[in-house]
């Protein structure tokens, strides 16, 4: 066993949740059940989502900063270069800063109309660029996305690799890895990735698979590859809501436990905004509950 995992193996686990800004009233309601869900579970932190172009940009900051004001959560704010100004991410950051977040997640985003990135005129060019310029304003963990089975954008992953080892460079805290289902793939690009002296830490993405067919669309999407074996899980389930529940969680556990076999000790969990199947891999993990503030939690 290497250092890393023996060492990994010996500290406890870690989690943190994702979560998308709401668009309506009622998406709201299920978003904060969620949050206050999964709260007690103490995360190392919570990030909240921009849509394509930085389309939801104003409810991530509203929810950021309730996140602020009424839990005990520490929210990192999704930001991203697409479609904007220079000036108007230096604004954001500053107000994330001055609203008590302390933790963005730095990302280049995707275009409006779906078509390949190209950079705002008196935009940054790059993610590191982006970076480089948070750490000049405050200083800000920042976590930076990772690709182990290759941006579908990205014409290798050498190229993937150079880039996310700009972004360190530039002052990244930590990779969050695209969601995916091959935990081997997932542990090559960590060690390949040690190998070119990328020392951050390197944070699994995992996705709940309860509804497959959604899961099927936003894997296309992102050049991830969904197996064979999780596809004949749940054939047949179509109409089994309860079963695919079950399913998802146990799926979602064993993976952690996967990567906890290869080293790994921090997770992240995209939720969706659905907290059971989240909460209980959690609690089959062994993370348990701690009582939260009443004044946090009224």
């Amino acid at each position: 066993m290497s250092l890393e995992r023996l060492a990994a193996h010996n500290r406890p686990l870690k989690v943190s949740f994702e979560f998308f800004p709401p668009r309506t009233a009622e998406m709201e309601e299920q978003l904060w059940r969620a949050i206050r869900r999964l709260e007690p579970l103490a995360p190392a932190f919570v990030s909240v989502t921009y849509g394509a172009g930085g389309s939801t940009r104003e409810r991530t900051h509203a929810t950021v900063k309730r996140i602020v004001e009424e839990t005990t959560l520490a929210p990192a704010a999704h930001l991203t270069c697409v479609a904007a100004p220079r000036k108007e991410i230096e604004s954001i950051v500053s107000g994330y800063w001055d609203a008590g977040v302390r933790h963005i997640v730095a990302l280049r985003g995707d275009m409006p109309d779906a078509s390949l990135y190209a950079a705002h005129p008196e935009g940054y060019a790059s993610t590191a660029e982006m970076i480089s310029d948070i750490r000049r304003i405050a200083p800000f963990e920042i976590s930076v996305s990772a690709y182990p089975e290759c941006h579908p954008e990205s014409p290798s992953l050498d190229d993937d690799m150079e880039l996310l080892r700009a972004k360190v460079q530039a002052g990244a805290s930590r990779a969050i890895t695209q969601f995916g289902f091959d935990s081997d793939v997932i542990a090559r690009f960590r060690d390949q990735a040690r190998r070119r002296g990328i020392g951050v830490p390197i944070i699994p993405g995992l996705m709940p698979t309860t509804n497959i067919k959604g899961v099927r669309r936003m894997a296309a999407k992102s050049g991830v590859r969904v197996p064979d074996w999780l596809n004949r899980l749940y054939e047949g389930l179509d109409e089994e809501a309860e079963t695919r529940k079950l399913i998802a969680a146990a799926v979602l556990a064993e993976q952690v436990e996967e990567l906890r076999a290869e080293g790994f000790d921090q997770f992240h969990f995209y939720t969706l905004n659905q907290a059971d199947l989240t909460y209980a891999a959690c609690r089959i993990l062994g993370i348990q509950p701690v009582s939260i503030p009443a004044e946090a939690a009224a």
